[in-house]
């Protein structure tokens, strides 16, 4: 009984299994976008940066604010040294214990301080540039990507259907060949072209698996060895966005274009490195203030005692009758140290002002460094005036190229079409026996080279469409389906 059981359970387990199998997800270019922007490398290293450039614009808001530090030291002296009690040379040991805490403003250094918090603020916005020119660099290399497993997908249907057609054909050749209407040596030809068309066969599908292999590594796709990506009919048509002109796009797409947006940053990052240069010509004025205190550990004198050895000594005598002058002597008291707060509140003292630093002469280095932030402000200029050709010339060439390859496509569909009308009637007057069996494999290869002709114009032309309308500020998420 529990075998039975077992063995039905097995049963139904594996038709879920199948069914599970069946229904293995295949991924839109959105959802191939979007999971790329989430996972790629190389935004997660631009993140990164942006993340250290919001670090650095923290860095130039705390120059604003006042420095503090506090300084401690405690300290012994072993051997001959001063008591500070008695003032005495003595060998002892004594211990001293020190604190203070100092502080400082700036007040005015020639602006710098507010034009390094502009520039990093300028920074921070490059960076998240950055950031956004290698997700759209990602999302278009994506679609390109994925535009070619849909190209070797439709290229090994092809091939395999020319694959069967050929198995056919063989089968054909040998009740020809059976009923004495063509030589043998038609079918060996034949044969031969069946094993060549499984050749190529074999070669579509690597090929269809190193573009998926590409299109999941590129996406960062850990379980790429289930990967596959949707099914479509993609239709082939006049795109909007041709109806646009070149001039068209490219003035809108100076306006949209990251890249641009990243020179022009740049350029006022360099303008704010000129005045932050600038600024060292001027006087710095700052504040300061301090305070300081300090605790012995050694005996102080707590009252005076006269002298039980020496009461009194003479300090001179009496004109006229000689008498002596007698004083008292005393001699200190010595008691334990005050508490140590105590005498950190009785020793403290406080100081403070203002200090002014006037530059006169550092051996040009100000002047070097601003004549070197001027030559980076005007390779920024440059930069950006070669960003706009370069993006004109993009604009102009991706335009060309779309309407190139919407004509290409055209000519190999009718090309096509020709070739597969050439093929049918080939295989009609080998039929009657007009043509030997090596014409009729040369029709074929044509037509089936024909129809991986259209295949390939077709992707091609559906690339430069993306191409076009990343310019015209069109994202790359959708292609047209019939």
């Amino acid at each position: 009984m529990k075998s039975k059981f077992y063995a039905a359970f097995l049963f139904v387990f594996a038709l879920f299994a199948d069914d599970a199998y069946g229904q293995a997800k295949k991924w839109t270019l959105q959802e191939c976008v979007e999971y790329a922007l989430k996972n790629n490398i190389s935004i997660k290293l631009t993140e990164l940066d942006a993340r250290l450039a919001n670090v650095s614009r923290k860095d130039a808001k705390s120059a604003f604010l006042p420095t503090a530090q506090i300084q401690g030291s405690h300290s012994w002296n072993i051997g001959l040294n001063q008591n500070i009690t008695t003032g005495l040379l003595e060998n002892q040991t004594t211990q001293f214990t020190s604190v203070g805490l100092n502080m400082g403003v700036d007040i005015y250094n020639g602006l710098q301080n507010q034009n390094r918090l502009r520039r990093a603020n300028l920074a921070a916005i490059s960076a998240q540039y950055q950031t956004v020119k290698m997700q759209e660099d990602v999302a278009l290399n994506v679609a390109n990507a994925y535009l070619q497993v849909l190209f070797n997908k439709e290229n090994l249907k092809v091939q395999e259907q020319q694959l069967a057609f050929d198995t056919r054909q063989m089968q054909r050749v040998g009740e020809l060949v059976e009923g004495g209407a063509v030589p043998r040596g038609d079918l060996l030809d034949v044969k031969a072209t069946v094993a060549a068309d499984n050749q190529k066969k074999i070669a579509a599908e690597n090929a269809l698996l190193i573009s998926k292999l590409s299109l999941a590594q590129l996406m960062q796709l850990e379980d790429f060895q289930n990967f596959d990506t949707e099914d479509g009919n993609y239709d082939v048509k006049d795109e909007p966005i041709l109806l646009e002109q070149p001039a068209t796009i490219y003035n809108k797409a100076k306006e949209q274009r990251t890249e641009l947006k990243i020179a022009r940053t740049n350029v006022e990052v360099a303008e704010k490195d000129v005045k932050i240069a600038k600024g060292a010509y001027q006087p710095v004025i700052s504040g300061f203030y301090s305070l300081t205190t300090r605790a012995a550990y050694s005996d102080r004198i707590v009252g005076f005692a006269q002298s039980t050895t020496q009461p009194t000594s003479v300090v001179g005598f009496v004109d006229g009758t000689n008498q002596l002058v007698l004083q008292n002597n005393y001699q200190p008291i010595l008691g334990r140290y005050l508490p140590i707060l105590d005498q950190f509140d009785n020793n403290k003292g406080h100081s403070f002002g203002v200090g002014v630093n006037v530059p006169i002469f550092n051996g040009f280095a100000v002047r070097n460094n601003v004549e070197r932030t001027k030559v980076e402000l005007e390779r920024s200029q440059i930069t950006l005036e070669q960003r706009e050709l370069d993006l004109e010339r993009n604009v102009y060439t991706a335009y060309t190229d779309a309407q190139g390859a919407l004509k290409a496509y055209d000519a190999a569909v009718s090309a096509a079409e020709a070739r597969t009308e050439a093929l049918t009637y080939a295989q009609e007057r080998y039929e009657v026996g007009l043509i030997n069996v090596f014409d009729l494999n040369q029709a074929q290869t044509l037509s089936v080279n024909a129809q991986s002709e259209v295949l390939r114009t077709k992707y091609d032309y559906i690339f430069r469409i993306k191409i076009l309308e990343f310019y015209f500020g069109i994202p790359i998420s959708q292609i047209s389906q019939k």
